[in-house]
């Protein structure tokens, strides 16, 4: 008789490759397809071991409780905003993320946006294709290249983002708990003052409670009507109201934004701004990546349930 399967549970669609691998090796069940979760939940919770999901959408607390056999949340993503951490220490849960694999994506993303912003390449694209270009020049954009860019987080990504930052020979200034090593990186005790030094403010640190909406109007204020943001992190950690407001007032001169509170229903007053340039949440969507970041959770649930420890669990 074949052993029998572990079960699984699947909070939200993941991508085709990775749901695939999943239900060959596992019993997996779709939680998202139950008309009616929480009786499911009464009735088969107890019976699972695992949870796969996605970093935007994590694992609510009251699913988490209805699970009293759960070991471990597989995260298809580095976001655990969405999973109350410490419940899951209290229970001696594993979660994992895709540690180190979006990385470089999401920082390249940070740098594409930067220069779309300063260079105008969305509204240049427009004018081209509209054949503006034989009746009047382009509009000039703004040089990149020795500004100073001041990044909130250094983590794995914002590290990435300052090194790539660093080969256009901008000034690099940060806001982080730990100080950097790299000689000529300069370190600001607070937002406010990260601010006031950017021509370019990136945001890369997790959307907790610690961050939200800390990207607030004064912060904005002191960015300046010549700064621009940069947003790859979470939609939670600017307060949209007030970047719309300085947005529409020339408070600051553009964003590029890759998140959004409420995406994919984002506030549609983004839309009617031409200072800005918008992306639907794609930092780590590249086919290299995501297929990676599966085969990472994948691996994870395997570790586990073979040898009880986990590839990349969150530290």
């Amino acid at each position: 008789m074949p052993a029998m399967k572990q079960q699984i549970l699947i909070i939200q669609p993941l991508m085709p490759a990775l749901s695939e691998m999943l239900h060959r090796d596992y019993q997996c069940h779709r939680l998202y397809e139950q008309p009616d979760a929480a009786a499911w939940l009464q009735q088969h919770g107890q019976t699972i071991h695992a949870v796969a999901t996605r970093g935007d959408v994590g694992l609510a607390a009251e699913v988490m409780a209805a699970l009293p056999a759960l070991e471990v949340i597989a995260v298809f993503g580095v976001g655990t905003d969405a999973i109350d951490l410490a419940a899951a220490r209290d229970r001696g849960i594993t979660v994992t993320v895709t540690a180190d694999i979006l990385t470089d994506d999401v920082a390249d993303l940070a740098l594409a946006l930067m220069l779309s912003v300063s260079r105008q390449i969305v509204a240049q694209d427009a004018f081209l294709r509209a054949g503006e270009w034989a009746n009047r020049p382009p509009v000039l954009g703004s040089k990149l290249s020795g500004k100073r860019v001041g990044i909130l987080g250094l983590g794995r990504i914002g590290s990435a983002i300052a090194r790539r930052c660093a080969a256009f020979d901008m000034h690099i200034g940060y806001c982080n708990s730990r100080q950097s090593d790299e000689p000529g990186w300069q370190r600001f005790g607070d937002l406010h003052q990260l601010a006031l030094f950017s021509d370019v403010l990136v945001l890369a640190v997790p959307g907790d409670a610690r961050n939200y909406k800390v990207v607030d109007r004064e912060v904005l204020n002191a960015l300046g009507s010549q700064g621009v943001l940069i947003n790859v992190a979470r939609g939670a950690v600017v307060n949209e109201d007030d970047l719309i407001a300085a947005l529409e007032n020339h408070t600051i001169a553009g964003a590029g934004l890759d998140v959004f509170e409420g995406e994919p229903a984002i506030d549609p007053r983004f839309f009617a701004l031409e200072n800005t340039v918008l992306t639907p949440h794609i930092a780590s969507a590249t086919a290299e990546t995501r297929q990676a970041m599966a085969q990472n959770v994948a691996d994870n649930l395997a570790s586990w349930f073979a040898h009880g420890k986990a590839i990349t669990p969150v530290a």
